[in-house]
């Protein structure tokens, strides 16, 4: 096994007692002492701090950079505002998704954030594609931290009193000074609340995390909290939820694909798999992400076969698990449209044995 890489936070995780476990390749905190549960219900009733570190972090360069970038991605990226941040998927000549990622227009570039685990291979696809329409720096001295929760906003305003958070719209991003360092914060997050993710000089990570934490409605959260307050909120997890072979149609996340770039926008087109997910967007598609709460108490994971009533098998769960906000398990599916009507009743087989599921 290849020995595991370490983010700037590392020690201060082992410091405060995190259970750390491989994921992407790093050693990552996937819960802290007072374990997953609470950090769930902690992120939801007050605010929590991620290091989320791992992703991968770029910036493109050039008068041609955001119009560049539009050939692999249906984003509208050459009319984007200077300070706004765009969600957006990297796509395939096939019409799948070789990625999700996050676009800030920073002005004099754009800043970009892509999933951990596909970070080398979306740095090379870039590159080999538009390398030579833009210059594409790789970050590997800026951490990512996330703070999220409905407070938030409170505790960041403490640390940036002179900027007005109130005006501070949802997926838009400002430079701030935060412990001597100008960082990069987007309104944004992983976990259907509040919150902002913080692009900081390694320099100067941990002494913002630790200020961070000094405040009383933060506490610490890992990668297990993050997966489940993600699978609530209905977010998809790469390479789980989405792949190379799934169309964002299929996924429910057609609102990605821009109305400039589709048929009959000023842009229409101009990115792989075109063909497919325009078409399924006039026509729709034969399968569906859905998502599904348990009628019974029975965690359902992912891999977990879906039948319908009469017991035939029509999918299977590609995330799953206890939600703790609505204490009870929940899933997320591929199912056939006809079984996606919201309150269908469908069986999730555990271990064999039928569990009643309902679309929600």
């Amino acid at each position: 096994m290849p020995e595991l890489l370490h983010t700037v936070l590392h020690a201060l995780h082992v410091e405060l007692g995190a259970r750390l476990a491989p994921f992407a390749g790093y050693d990552m905190p996937i819960q802290y002492p007072a374990g997953v549960l609470k950090e769930h219900l902690h992120t939801r009733a007050k605010a929590s701090l991620f290091d989320v570190s791992h992703m991968g972090q770029l910036r493109l360069w050039g008068p041609d950079a955001a119009s560049a970038l539009e050939t692999l991605t249906p984003a509208d990226l050459i009319g984007m505002p200077t300070g706004q941040q765009r969600y957006t998927l990297l796509t395939n000549e096939l019409g799948g998704i070789l990625d999700d990622l996050m676009i800030t227009h920073a002005g004099d570039h754009l800043f970009v954030v892509v999933n951990a685990a596909c970070k080398t291979q979306d740095t090379t696809h870039l590159r080999s594609r538009i390398g030579d329409r833009c210059r594409i720096e790789v970050l590997p001295e800026q951490a990512l931290l996330a703070l999220q929760g409905p407070a938030a906003a409170t505790v960041l305003a403490r640390l940036a009193p002179t900027d007005d958070f109130a005006a501070w719209d949802f997926m838009t991003a400002r430079t701030l000074l935060l412990c001597g360092a100008e960082c990069c914060v987007a309104r944004s997050g992983y976990t259907g609340e509040d919150g902002f993710e913080i692009s900081i000089p390694n320099s100067h990570a941990e002494s913002l995390a630790r200020e961070l934490l000094a405040q009383p409605e933060v506490a610490p959260a890992g990668l297990g909290a993050r997966d489940s307050l993600r699978l609530e909120a209905g977010l998809c997890l790469y390479g789980h939820d989405i792949d190379d072979a799934t169309s964002p149609v299929e996924a429910g996340i057609s609102w990605a694909v821009a109305k400039p770039r589709r048929i009959g926008g000023v842009r229409e087109g101009g990115f792989p798999g075109e063909d497919r997910i325009l078409a399924e967007l006039v026509r729709g598609t034969n399968r569906l992400r859905t998502g599904l709460v348990g009628l019974e108490r029975t965690p359902v994971r992912a891999g977990t076969e879906i039948t319908n009533l009469a017991g035939e098998v029509i999918g299977a769960v590609t995330s799953g698990g206890f939600a703790p906000s609505r204490n009870g398990s929940i899933a997320m599916a591929y199912l056939p449209v006809e079984y996606t009507a919201d309150s269908a009743e469908v069986l999730a087989l555990v271990r064999g044995k039928p569990v009643r599921m309902q679309v929600a």
